[in-house]
């Protein structure tokens, strides 16, 4: 790998923005000049002119589902994370509802090697937990593994644990991380009733959210710190999506120390219940969008730092899967691509600094989930990097998307930036056209 140099570039990094050159060589980022690059350098490597741009750690992402093994038909490592590079994510952590559901060691090994073989971003891979496979939990290496998944709310198959005294033993583990999806299934089930008697099986979908109402996820939640604090589990809280579970947080700053976290999606920060008659099932998620409130507490969310982490929950379904009436109808749908954009603009519109955008992208899922030398622009950390245009828009079209299931919620919005490069690795591996067919990226390692 010759040796590159990314030459005056605007740097978004560790609460900054400051001109500066980031020489990479062998992956790492070797040295960082503020102000002026020796000759010698500048004679003796490529030169990639970033006059104008601005330089980001890549984006790392704690919550995708890229849908290998078994609903390929929907997505795949390949596709997935093609498109996550594009988008400036260099790291995805998967999840395990998959088919085979990953409750497995032997599973999950599978996925990690599937990763070495297709992705050009680097990986690491949930666990998925369940009523009765605390012995395979207790298999995991901490090392190389992101975490625990536990869904406390709605799932499919055997992955609801909603066995109190499987909940306790799975909170109790030692040296990894439990994240968590957080819905009441009682609520939910109650509430699905109520709108079947009035609706039949169609209802419309701006009924998500009293269906999968803020009590279902607030109760769930609460459930989920109660534990967290009795068994001094670090917890991490996936895609909070109401400003009434915000009361349940620390506001302290993201530190190694900090015990109970929390993940916020772009997609809640980004639409509203407004929404839902406009775009209908494309923004079925769950948990569901919700209301312009919850929406504006979350963005405040950030700056405050009840919310740690800005994530995807990047869920492709096929568009006619989408289609569906109201209760056959997936909840997920493909973002990956575009939520470094998606920030960006947010801060654009001055909801926060861009220095935030990196914080909760990039250095903040770094620090809580230990992981070794990423998220940052810093001497001998991984180069790891994402070149942007602020001043260059990209128009979502349906020829632009990479996703397998080639839709977006997002089709048809003008963001006012682009992606010009992305690094992984040191390695080039989307110039602003094309994602490399030949880089494959490397599994995460963690500091547990």
């Amino acid at each position: 790998m010759n040796p590159c140099l990314i030459h005056r570039a605007q740097v978004v990094n560790e609460g900054r923005e400051y001109k500066a050159s980031v020489l990479l060589e062998n992956g790492i980022i070797s040295e960082v000049f503020e102000g002026d690059v020796p000759s010698g350098i500048l004679s003796g490597v490529k030169i990639i002119d970033a006059q104008g741009l601005h330089l980001f750690p890549g984006a790392i992402d704690d919550q995708v589902h890229f849908r290998e093994p078994g609903l390929t038909h929907k997505g795949d490592i390949a596709s997935e994370s093609r498109a996550a590079v594009a988008g400036g994510v260099t790291s995805f952590m998967d999840m395990p509802n998959t088919l085979p559901q990953t409750l497995t060691v032997e599973l999950l090994e599978k996925k990690f090697k599937r990763a070495s073989e297709v992705s050009p971003a680097n990986y690491s891979f949930y666990m998925g937990a369940s009523n009765d496979n605390l012995s395979e939990l207790k298999r995991i290496d901490p090392g190389i593994t992101c975490g625990i998944k536990v869904f406390m709310g709605s799932s499919t198959g055997d992955m609801l644990v909603d066995d109190p005294e499987a909940l306790a033993r799975i909170f109790s583990l030692k040296n990894i991380l439990i994240a968590t999806h957080c819905e009441d299934e009682q609520i939910i089930r109650h509430n699905a009733e109520l709108y079947r008697m009035r609706f039949g099986e169609d209802v419309p979908v701006r009924y998500h959210p009293s269906i999968r109402s803020e009590e279902a996820c607030f109760k769930s939640t609460r459930l989920a710190v109660d534990l967290a604090r009795k068994h001094g589990t670090r917890l991490h809280i996936l895609h909070l999506s109401t400003a009434r579970e915000l009361n349940l947080l620390d506001p302290s700053p993201a530190s190694e120390d900090k015990r109970i976290t929390a993940e916020a999606c772009v997609h809640h920060l980004w639409f509203s219940q407004d929404d839902y008659d406009r775009l209908g099932s494309k923004i079925k998620w769950n948990p569901a969008i919700k209301t312009s409130y919850d929406r504006q507490a979350l963005i405040n969310g950030l700056t405050n730092n009840l919310i740690d982490v800005v994530a995807t929950d990047h869920a492709p379904h096929t568009l006619a899967e989408k289609e569906n009436p109201y209760f056959t109808c997936p909840s997920g749908g493909p973002l990956v691509q575009h939520s470094l954009l998606m920030m960006i603009e947010l801060s654009k519109k001055g909801f926060f600094p861009l220095t935030t955008v990196t914080e909760k992208m990039a250095h903040a899922p770094a620090r809580l989930f230990g992981i070794d030398r990423r998220g940052f622009i810093r001497k001998g950390y991984f180069a790891d990097l994402v070149l942007v245009n602020l001043n260059k828009p990209h128009h979502v079209t349906l020829d632009t998307l990479l996703y397998k299931c080639n839709w977006s919620p997002l089709e048809g919005v003008r963001f006012g930036s682009s992606v010009t490069h992305t690094f992984v690795n040191g390695n080039l591996v989307y110039d602003g056209k094309e994602v490399a067919d030949t880089y494959r990226g490397m599994p995460l390692q963690f500091n547990r």
